[in-house]
């Protein structure tokens, strides 16, 4: 029987269509064909990107040459730009202001045909240490009150680029979204004096039936209210409400489970498209009692289609139970300890 299911965050409600249980091999479609040809993204082509922002790894001596690890250039084609003023105006009801903000890409290792599941552990906490620089870095535009980053992989997930990179978004106003989930953890610590997250956390330990994986101080999950097969969410032990807060054991340990919990899905549904987001509190918002920063992963592997839009409730056919076991299979579990053997996480 179909199953109704609230968000105890937002309050938003999925329906679990269990009679619409699909295995992992029926999301398995064709990989998208490389394009190939000419990558602005690639070591060589630096001059062909706005001027960068941040670099690591390469010499200083070489400001947008070769050499990087990894670098942070703003986006040629941005949703929002950085020159202006916000000049905030009404036109009858309606509000308006100019369209300002930074969009920057994080372009997160020289090789073009590596992807985040497969980057050794110094490179992938190299991108998160890029997040924190820049978040640190742009938050001192008093116009800018949020700050969220992003990563399309996949044709259906939306990039337009196949060279692994995230983005950078900067904006004058918080989203609607990340006010829905300010708004329902307040209520929640009002009512509980606890962080709503926090008390997730002990709950999924508590139960173990949705845990994907954990280490000492992250655990990712496969929400309760899951919106679609195999979304997870990765999540501090420890309460913090800004990404910017950890210190370098987190990041290390991040890195260490957000590789695990990334290979797995690549495991059970190989090269799957999907989108991240990291969901953090606004800017110069700090310790927050009542917010938990995270990260949100979404596989693309169901559509958003008329019922969806029009009322904002999500058909899932897949439980998080039965989501989370697959992606804690024994053929997962033993490629992810060679990896851990072989060092390479």
């Amino acid at each position: 029987m179909p199953e109704l299911r609230r968000d105890p965050i937002t309050g938003r409600w999925v329906i679990i269509a269990q009679e619409r249980g699909e295995r992992p091999y029926d999301f398995i479609k064709e990989k998208d064909k490389t394009k190939g040809g000419f990558c602005p993204l690639c070591p060589g082509n630096e001059k062909t990107t706005p001027p960068e922002v941040l670099a690591y790894g390469r010499p200083y001596y070489n400001p947008n040459g070769e050499g990087w690890q990894l670098r942070v250039v703003p986006n040629k084609y941005p949703a929002l730009i950085i020159e202006g003023d916000l000049d905030k105006r009404g036109e009858g009801i309606y509000d308006k202001m100019n369209g300002i903000g930074a969009h920057e890409v994080i372009i997160e290792t020289p090789d073009h045909h590596s992807t985040i599941d497969e980057l050794e552990h110094d490179k992938l906490e190299l991108i998160f240490r890029a997040y924190r620089d820049r978040i640190l870095d742009l938050s001192k535009d008093t116009r800018f009150k949020y700050i969220i980053i992003f990563k399309n992989y996949g044709k259906s997930a939306g990039a337009s680029l196949e060279h692994s990179h995230s983005q950078l978004i900067a904006l004058p106003v918080i989203p609607n979204r990340i006010q829905e989930e300010l708004d329902g953890c307040l209520r929640y610590y009002d009512y509980k004096e606890r962080c709503a997250f926090c008390d997730i956390i002990h709950q999924e330990q508590s139960q173990n039936i949705r845990i994907v994986w954990e280490n000492e101080e992250f655990i990712s999950i496969c929400p309760f209210a899951s919106r679609a097969p195999f979304e997870m969410v990765v999540m501090p032990k420890r309460h913090q409400s800004r990404f910017v807060s950890m210190d370098d054991r987190q990041f290390s340990a991040l890195t260490e489970l957000f590789s695990v919990t990334m290979k797995r899905l690549n495991a059970v549904v190989p090269g799957v498209s999907y989108n991240y987001m990291l969901h953090t509190a606004p800017i110069n918002q700090h310790s927050l009692e009542h917010y938990h920063w995270h990260i949100e992963i979404m596989p693309k592997l169901t559509t958003i289609a008329g019922f969806e839009w029009g009322t904002e409730f999500y058909i899932n056919p897949s439980p998080p139970e039965e989501c989370a076991r697959l992606l804690c299979s024994t053929n997962t579990n033993q490629e992810i300890g060679q990896d851990i053997e072989n060092n390479n996480l």
